[in-house]
Order: structure tokens, then sequence, then C-alpha cells
């Protein structure tokens, strides 16, 4: 393994944790009006279907001391840290968190996007946290007014992801410019709500078919943040153009529009700065770059759009690696 899970907490208790060794997302993981309409993500496995990671390191990276006593915000909610080969504690590493879909889990989205390799090559700290279980055991996070906190739990993961990245700062060398999160549908939106709610620590954002708040007096994020939204125009679940869950929600185009109003860009509209590669099922380069110009603090305001693309399009080799150039390419102005 070219990376190293170092530690595991739930409420104060090193763990070793059971990881299904290949999951693929193959039906959609998505948000409905009614949650129990949305089928489970089916899942393959090879013969040995799951492992169990070490917590012991491969690397001569020491490992630091197991906190005993987490934070209110973490302490019933476990999560690991995946720490590069090349970790350094005197040379502060970004990081990265990865969230999941609705109904989906942290395996299942690290499966799809195979985002571990990546980070361990960019040598980024990563984390992909688990959401909440809802009364039909979908794990969901509460992103916006939309999506996905459908029986209104009384959470908050703007907090709980806060106090993640605050304990992996306390525990690892963090690089505070270079804070990012991705997520996918339900993640998508929840990465959204980061940046509105913690821009005094969160650099840039990705958004993969999620959307921000329809209400943007709902966002009121305290410093610019760069926004890179990725959605397919022919998305069955997450509608390219807005929709509703009840919740209304924007579509991809008025997201960006959104953002690119609370950065202060210059520019009215987005230009054509280039094509990328992002599915795997279209030969050659076929998504379309639209970017602002013009931001405050230098932040980024992108639009990627996959032509015919749906909710779990088939990702080329490089659409992952895409969104980490992007997130590394905009740290946080300090």
């Amino acid at each position: 393994m070219s990376s190293t899970i170092l530690r595991l907490l739930t409420k104060g208790m090193p763990v070793l944790r059971a990881q299904v060794a290949l999951l693929l997302v193959l039906v959609v993981s998505g948000c409905t009006t009614n949650a129990s309409d949305v089928p489970e993500p089916s899942r393959e496995s090879s013969p040995s279907s799951s492992t169990t990671r070490s917590a012991t390191p491969t690397s001569s990276v020491s490992s630091p001391p197991i906190s005993t006593t987490p934070s209110l915000a973490t302490s019933d909610r476990p999560f690991e840290v995946v720490v590069p080969s090349g970790y350094d504690e005197s040379s502060p590493a970004p990081l990265v968190l990865l969230l999941h879909g609705y109904s989906s889990t942290g395996a299942e989205i690290e499966a799809y996007l195979q985002l571990e390799a990546i980070a361990d090559d960019r040598g980024m700290l990563y984390v992909s946290p688990e959401g909440t279980g809802d009364s039909q055991n979908n794990q969901f996070w509460d992103g916006t007014d939309a999506c996905c906190n459908f029986g209104a739990t009384p959470i908050d993961d703007s907090q709980y992801l806060r106090g993640v990245i605050e304990e992996v700062k306390d525990d690892y060398a963090v690089d505070p410019s270079r804070i990012y999160v991705i997520g996918h549908s339900n993640g998508g939106f929840m990465a959204h709500r980061m940046a509105c709610d913690n821009a005094d620590t969160i650099a840039a954002v990705v958004s993969f078919a999620g959307a921000t708040f329809a209400d943007q007096t709902s966002c009121q994020p305290s410093d610019p943040v760069s926004v890179l939204q990725v959605h397919g125009d022919a998305d069955p679940v997450i509608s390219y153009i807005g929709g509703s869950f009840p919740g209304v929600y924007p579509g991809a185009v008025d997201t960006v529009a959104a953002w690119a109003e609370q950065n202060t860009c210059a520019a009215a509209s987005p230009v054509q700065t280039g094509v990328l590669d992002l599915d795997a099922a279209v030969a050659g380069p076929e998504s379309n770059v639209l970017a602002y110009s013009g931001c405050a603090s230098d932040v980024a305001v992108e639009l990627w759009t996959i032509p015919g693309g749906v909710h779990v399009p088939q990702l080329s080799p490089t659409f992952t690696g895409s969104l980490v150039d992007f997130l590394l390419a905009h740290p946080r102005q300090t």
C-alpha cells in the first residue's frame, strides 16, 4: 500500500477497521423526494471481499500519539487519517476531505474516485469520513436545505467536519492554506456548505453532481473560496438545470454564478478556457471548462460540464487527478 492509515478515533479508543477491498458504485446513490425510494448502491467484490488495514506504519514515519480526549464534535463518529508515504512533520502537508453521497459510504466513494493513491502521490493527508444513518439506515450529510437530511435529524455536519479538520491539525502538520473538500452528490451539497460556513479554513472545494443553496442568504462566507462544480448535463438524479426534493436546489450554471457573486468576480459570465477528458465512455477530451475571471483574492470559480454525463459516470483515468490539481492550484490567500 502506498500510504498508511495511522489512526482511527472512536470515543478515544484506537480501533482497526475492516475495509471492503473492491467496491464499485454501479447505481445511483443520490437524493430523491422520498429517501426510502433510493436504491442501495450495488457492490462487486473480489473473492476476498474485505481486508483489514494495519495501523502500524509501513514507512519510517512514526505515528503521533493516539488522542484519548477527542473533541465533542467527533467523539462518537470515527474517522481515519491516511498519511502519505513521504509525510514529514517538518513540512506541513495539504489536507483533503472526501465526502460520499446519500446512502453511500466512505469506502464506496474512495473505490469510485480512487483518491487515496493520488493523495499519496501529491503528498496530501486524506480523510473520507462517514455521514449519519437516517431512519432507513442510509448515510447522509446535513448539506443544504435541499439535500439530504430528509428526516430533520438534529445534527450539524458543518461543525462535525470542522472538528475533523481541527483534530487532524492537532495531530499532524497541516498546511492551513491548503485544506480542501471534495464531495459527490449529497457530499457535493455538503462541500458547498463547508465553503459557506468555514471559509476561514477551507481553501477550495469540488462539488461533483451537487449544488449550493438556492437561497443565497443561507451562504455568507467570511472569505473568498475557490469552487469547482463538476456536473453531467444528463444527470437524472441531481439535475444539471436544478430541481427539488421537494427542497429547491439551483442548477450547475446558477451554482457557479452564485459563487462568482460571492467571490466578487469581475466577469459577468464565465468563458470557456479548455476541454478535459473526464468521461471514459467518450473517446478523447469532451468536457467544457468554463471559468470566471477577476475574482477576489485570485480564487477560481469554474464549471466542468460532462456532455451526456449521468449521476455516476464512467470516469476517465485522469478525472480524480484533475480535481486534485485544481485544488492544489488554489491555496487560501492568508
